[in-house]
């Protein structure tokens, strides 16, 4: 088993940037998030099952999830969400465990924006990384991104977990709230020490076998 960073924010603060960045230092990067959309773009493998438990209304013309009325089915019934996640998440561990057992880079960056409600994904981590900055400025930030409006974002960054909740994981923290220039100087002293970690576990295991 690699050795594995998994990487964790809120909605708005930077998580692609910051994966992006250690990925540019030649980490691999495993996004459950862009395993989720290729499972439900068009042919994806979880759309059957989508549709059969939600019906057709779910499906975009193209044949792909259509995420803004699934996102609404999902936040106004409980019980859509369940059924959503129950047939989403274990296709997004799969697909991710996969990825990882064929990384070959010296550790992977595991991004999961749901760390904080997932034990699955935190058994297999060797440090927790969380991108925080202030929810005004994930705000922002997803308004700017998506064209959504300052409700719906609010609605969605109370549907998640809170900051306190994800900061209260971690092993390393990336404060986010300032330019590119700082934040790629706090990834790259962050990426010379998981190449020191991720080395020494390697070191650990070749004596083990």
């Amino acid at each position: 088993m690699p050795y594995i960073v998994t990487l964790t924010g809120g909605i708005g603060s930077g998580k692609t940037a910051v994966s992006d960045l250690l990925g540019g230092h030649g980490a691999a990067v495993v996004d459950t998030d862009v395993i989720a959309r290729a499972l439900t773009a068009p042919g994806g493998a979880a759309m059957p099952a989508l549709s059969a438990a939600f019906g057709d209304q779910v499906a975009a013309a193209d044949g792909g999830l259509d995420r803004a009325r699934m996102r609404a089915l999902a936040f106004n019934d409980p019980g859509a969400r369940r059924r959503l996640e129950a047939i989403l998440h274990p296709m997004i561990r799969a697909e991710a465990a996969r990825q990882v057992n064929a990384a070959t880079a010296a550790y992977v960056v595991l991004v999961v924006p749901l760390l904080v409600e997932s034990d699955a994904y935190r058994s297999l981590t060797d440090r927790t990384l969380v991108v925080d900055c202030p929810e005004s400025v994930q705000i922002e930030r997803t308004m700017r991104r998506s064209g959504l409006d300052r409700g719906e974002v609010e609605r969605i960054l109370a549907s998640q977990s809170s900051r306190a909740q994800r900061l209260a994981l971690a092993d390393d923290v990336i404060v986010n709230d300032a330019d590119l220039a700082t934040l790629a100087a706090a990834v790259a002293r962050l990426h010379q020490s998981y190449l020191q970690a991720a080395s020494a576990k390697a070191s650990r295991a070749s004596r083990a076998g």
